[in-house]
């Protein structure tokens, strides 16, 4: 049983048209049947519905760049206005202001400057986050954490991210080879994070969890060297796991 789409008086099933509206009757198999013999009879509006998608244009990363830095800008002022003429407690529109600041770095390679040295952003991200602890000082009560943990550690973090970028961008590079580069450098930022920590909180240097993660990425990198050097080895392995 079917019913017509236009009116909905229902139809017989040999019915052509509609009998109350003439509103021709398809098969919904038959319609690009109906349109092509349409097309060859030249009649305009042959197809029902149309065969291209639409498509929107590209937002360009310059507009988005200016877009998003307006509102972080936006952000950090109005939250600096309130602070100074509102919320006047403490110094916390600094806390915002700095996070403000690290996005803004962040999104620098990705949005305003594509063509920025790799480099050159993880040297100013590690700058923006240090100036950010500097800031978070003037909301605690002094800036021995800063000068003695806060930004030894941001210098180790950006300096082995720096090492670890030039190995993957100047050494052979594979899957294999990266993980490789990666476990080693791991292993050694966990060792000087401790040393750093056990110096700043105790005096006194004593490795504990750090040897545990240097032990595990010392069997791995064990392992990966073991597979570089045996080709029929980094073949079996490259094959299982599918890289």
């Amino acid at each position: 049983m079917s019913y017509c789409v236009n009116c909905g008086v229902e139809l017989d099933a040999t019915a052509g048209e509609c009998p109350l509206c003439n509103t021709p009757v398809l098969n919904p198999k038959e319609i690009e049947r109906h349109a092509f013999q349409a097309v060859d009879a030249g009649k305009s509006g042959a197809e029902p519905f149309p065969r291209e998608k639409g498509q929107v244009e590209t937002a360009n990363k310059k507009d988005l760049g200016i877009l998003l830095s307006t509102v972080v800008l936006a952000s950090a002022v109005t939250c600096g206005v309130l602070n100074a003429l509102v919320f006047r407690e403490n110094l916390w529109s600094l806390a915002v202001i700095g996070a403000c600041a690290i996005l803004w770095v962040v999104m620098i390679p990705a949005v305003i400057y594509t063509k920025q040295s790799v480099y050159i952003s993880l040297l100013l991200d590690g700058a923006v986050v240090a100036v950010y602890l500097y800031m978070l000082t003037f909301m605690t009560e002094g800036s021995g954490w800063f000068w003695g943990l806060g930004l030894p550690i941001v210098v180790l973090v950006t300096a082995t991210a720096e090492a670890l970028t030039a190995c993957i961008l100047r050494l052979p590079r594979s899957f294999l080879t990266v993980a490789l580069y990666l476990f080693t450098a791991i292993g050694a930022l966990c060792v000087v994070l401790e040393v750093l920590i056990d110096r700043y909180i105790e005096d006194e240097i004593t490795i504990r969890w750090s040897a545990v993660v240097l032990v595990v990425c010392v069997v791995l990198d064990i392992a990966l060297i073991t597979m570089l050097s045996r080709r029929r080895l980094r073949n079996a392995v490259r094959r299982r796991l599918h890289f």
